[in-house]
């Protein structure tokens, strides 16, 4: 049976069969993306709420999503496109070269329009569709971002890297334990995150759940390890609100916030509170 190649769970499909992330599927004996082509979300943000400090700020950047994730956060704040299939999730067909001409025709606007963020589920598993797009976009002088949990394997990665200008990698905590919680390779993103940094600029989010991923010590170890790639990297530290499946967690205290930037201050320069 084929493997799919492109994140840890390498999920072995019978033809048919559709994979972890509901967005990658087995037919004729081949992997294949469900989800080319088809976007259920598109909006011209500004490059600051991907969020992106350090590249081109004050810019607007066209944003795109489809459907499905390869983890499970329980209190993930668009679940309802991240954790849906391809019956579940509305969505309408654009071509990449429709997104690109629609990025083109943004950009001439007064406003202006930097690229595309692939952005509001996890882009990596739309691969193929991020690859078609990207190699367009660059063609016709647009910027590619992604915004993603930086849960893929290294091989695919750096096949996609030269195509990306920017990431902003969520890193969800720093222990083994809480990439269980989120049903995630604690590893693979470090991995992912050490291998994007000098390829393309990178920022990091960090959302702070109470109980969960909220102590000291594990801040000052992900903001120590991240300052061991560069102390410039920017970590951007944001408030967790009730959701989904976790509705018995209080809101994250804004002085919680504060605090861990503080300490993640002591080795990192750029260090930013979200949602406060």
């Amino acid at each position: 049976m084929p493997v799919c190649p492109i994140c840890p769970r390498r999920c072995n499909l019978s033809e048919g069969q559709i994979g972890f992330c509901k967005a990658r599927a087995c037919f004729n004996n081949k992997i294949i993306s469900l989800n080319y082509g088809r976007v259920s979300s598109i909006a011209l943000d500004p490059i600051e709420k991907k969020p992106l400090y350090h590249f081109f700020p004050g810019s607007a950047i066209l944003s795109v999503g489809g459907f499905g994730c390869n983890l499970r956060c329980p209190f993930c704040q668009n679940h309802h496109i991240s954790m849906g299939g391809m019956n579940e999730v509305p969505t309408q067909p654009m071509s990449p070269q429709e997104l690109t001409l629609l990025a083109l025709d943004l950009a001439k606007r007064p406003h202006g329009n930097l690229g595309v963020a692939f952005t509001y589920n996890e882009p990596f598993i739309s691969y193929e569709y991020v690859r078609d797009c990207c190699i367009l976009l660059h063609q016709a002088g647009l910027k590619t971002v992604l915004v993603t949990n930086g849960h893929i394997n290294k091989e695919p990665l750096t096949e996609l890297l030269p195509l990306i200008d920017a990431m902003n990698i969520d890193l969800k905590g720093f222990s083994e334990e809480y990439y269980k919680y989120v049903g995630g390779n604690f590893a693979c993103v470090k991995e992912t995150i050490a291998t994007a940094f000098d390829k393309c600029h990178i920022e990091i989010t960090t959302l702070i759940v109470p109980t969960k991923n909220d102590s000291d010590v594990q801040m000052a170890a992900q903001a120590e390890w991240l300052a061991s790639l560069s102390p410039d990297i920017p970590l951007h530290i944001s408030r967790y609100f009730p959701h989904y499946k976790v509705t018995d967690i209080p809101s994250t205290p804004v002085a919680t916030v504060q605090h861990l930037c503080e300490v993640a201050r002591q080795h990192l320069h750029n260090v930013y509170a979200g949602n406060c």
